[in-house]
C-alpha cells in the first residue's frame, strides 16, 4: 500500500513537472514568435493615412504559435491605446514600448483609414475561420453560410451572430441592453433608428434562418460559462437565466471572479477556467476585486441559486437540474429537503450547517413518512446524481 502511495505521488509530481515544462516551452516559442512579428515593423505603419493591401494581408499568417493577423488588428487598435479582453493580444501589446493603454478609449477616435484597415483585417480573418464567429457576418452578406461552418462556443455567441445580420444595417437592440452595448463597442456599428427588415437580401435571410435553426438544436439557454465578459458592465436579468441549472449559475457566478484573476484550487472551477484565453490569475490575490455592477450580478446569481434550492421541496426536479454539482454539495442539497421539515441530524457537521440557516426550525418529532411525494421523488433524483458525482477533493493539485 505504501509503495502504491509513493508511486502515485511520484506520478502526480512527474505530470506536474511535464505541464510546467510544456508551459515554459510555449512561452519561449510565443516570445520568439512575438519577436519575429515585431521585426516586420507594423508598429511603424501609419494606419491613419495608409491602407493595407490585399497582397500584404494574404502574407500575414494566422496559424502557428501566435495568430499574426489578430496581432495586426491589435496593433491598429493598440496605437490608439485600446485595452483588449483577448489575452493573446493584450499580453503582446503590454510588452511593446510604444503601447500606452487608455481606459477611456472609444472607437470615435478612429479615422476612416483606420476603419478601412480594420475592415480589411477582419474580413481576412473571417475568410480563414473554419466556422463563422461573431464579427464575421459581413463576409456572408452576399453568400450562404455552409452547414459545416455553423458553430458557436457559447449561447451568447449564437445570439450575437443572429443579431449581427441586422446590426450590420443599424438595427438597435434596446430590449437587450447587453447586446446593444456589445454592438456599440464595435467600430463598424452605426445605429439606424429607421431600420427595417426589408433591407435584408436573400442571402442574409437564409443565413438568419440557418443560424436560428442551428442555435435551436443546442440547449435552449441564453448564456453560459464564457459569456460573462459581456456582463461586466451590464446587469443580468431573469430572462437571461432561464433554463440554467444550479451548476450553471454557480459557474458563471465564479466566472466574474475568474475574470478578475482569482486563483481556484477546487478542481471543478480550476478546470473550467484555466485553459481560457482571458484567464490570468493574479499573484496578489488581495487585488482581486469586483466592480459595482459585477458585485450586483454575483448577488443576483446567488439569489437565483437560492430560488432553485427552494423549489426542490415544492416542484419536481430533473437529473439535469443538479448535474455537475460536487458530491459534497449534493449531500447538503439532499439533506436540505429533510432540514426544511425540521429534522434534527445526528451528523454534527450537517446539524451545525442547517442550524446556521435562518429558515431552519428543528422538529424532534419529524419522521420520514411526513415527506410529500414530490420531496421523496426529488430525494431519489439527487441521490442518483450524487452516486456518480465527483468530490471537491478527488483530484490532487499539480
Amino acid at each position: 500500500m505504501k509503495r502504491k502511495i509513493i508511486f502515485s505521488l511520484f506520478l502526480v509530481l512527474s505530470l506536474g513537472a511535464i505541464v510546467f515544462a510544456q508551459d515554459d516551452d510555449f512561452k519561449a516559442e510565443q516570445k520568439q514568435a512575438w519577436t519575429q512579428f515585431s521585426k516586420k515593423g507594423w508598429d511603424k505603419f501609419d494606419f491613419t493615412k495608409k491602407k493595407l493591401t490585399r497582397t500584404q494581408l494574404v502574407k500575414v499568417p494566422s496559424d502557428g504559435v501566435v495568430d499574426e493577423l489578430a496581432l495586426l488588428r491589435g496593433v491598429v487598435f493598440g496605437k490608439r491605446g485600446r485595452v483588449f479582453k483577448e489575452r493573446s493580444i493584450q499580453d503582446y501589446l503590454e510588452k511593446q514600448i510604444w503601447y500606452k493603454p487608455k481606459t477611456n478609449f472609444t472607437n470615435a477616435v478612429l479615422t476612416k483609414f483606420e476603419r478601412d484597415n480594420l475592415d480589411a483585417i477582419r474580413l481576412t480573418e473571417a475568410e480563414r475561420h473554419s466556422s463563422v464567429k461573431p464579427g464575421d457576418l459581413r463576409l456572408w452578406q452576399t453568400k450562404e453560410i455552409p452547414d459545416d461552418n455553423l458553430y458557436a462556443d457559447t449561447p451568447s455567441d449564437w445570439r450575437i451572430m443572429i443579431a449581427e445580420v441586422e446590426a450590420i444595417h443599424g438595427k438597435r437592440f434596446d430590449e437587450e441592453p447587453w447586446l446593444q452595448k456589445y454592438f456599440e463597442e464595435r467600430y463598424w456599428y452605426k445605429p439606424n433608428p429607421n431600420y427595417n427588415q426589408s433591407v435584408l437580401n436573400e442571402f442574409e435571410r437564409k443565413n438568419l434562418e440557418k443560424l436560428n435553426a442551428k442555435r435551436n438544436e443546442d440547449r435552449n439557454v441564453a448564456i453560459a460559462v464564457g459569456d460573462m465578459d459581456r456582463f461586466q458592465t451590464v446587469l443580468l436579468t431573469e430572462e437571461l437565466l432561464k433554463n440554467l441549472t444550479m451548476n450553471d449559475l454557480r459557474m458563471i457566478r465564479n466566472e466574474f471572479w475568474a475574470r478578475r484573476g482569482r486563483t481556484f484550487t477546487t478542481p471543478g472551477f480550476k478546470q473550467m477556467f484555466e485553459w481560457r484565453d482571458w484567464y490570468k490569475p493574479l499573484k496578489d490575490q488581495s487585488k482581486v476585486k469586483l466592480s459595482a455592477i459585477e458585485t450586483a450580478n454575483v448577488k443576483f446569481l446567488e439569489s437565483e441559486e437560492a430560488k432553485l434550492r427552494d423549489k426542490i421541496s415544492t416542484e419536481p426536479i430533473t437529473n439535469e437540474m443538479v448535474e455537475g454539482l460536487f458530491v459534497e454539495d449534493l449531500r447538503v442539497l439532499r439533506n436540505e429537503i429533510y432540514a426544511k421539515r425540521g429534522r434534527v441530524f445526528k451528523d454534527k457537521e450537517l446539524q451545525k450547517y442547517f442550524a446556521a440557516q435562518a429558515w431552519y426550525q428543528p422538529n424532534p418529532e419529524f419522521k420520514d413518512d411526513g415527506l410529500t411525494e414530490i420531496e421523496s421523488k426529488n430525494l431519489a433524483v439527487i441521490k442518483e446524481v450524487e452516486e456518480n458525482a465527483i468530490s471537491k477533493f478527488s483530484e490532487a493539485e499539480g
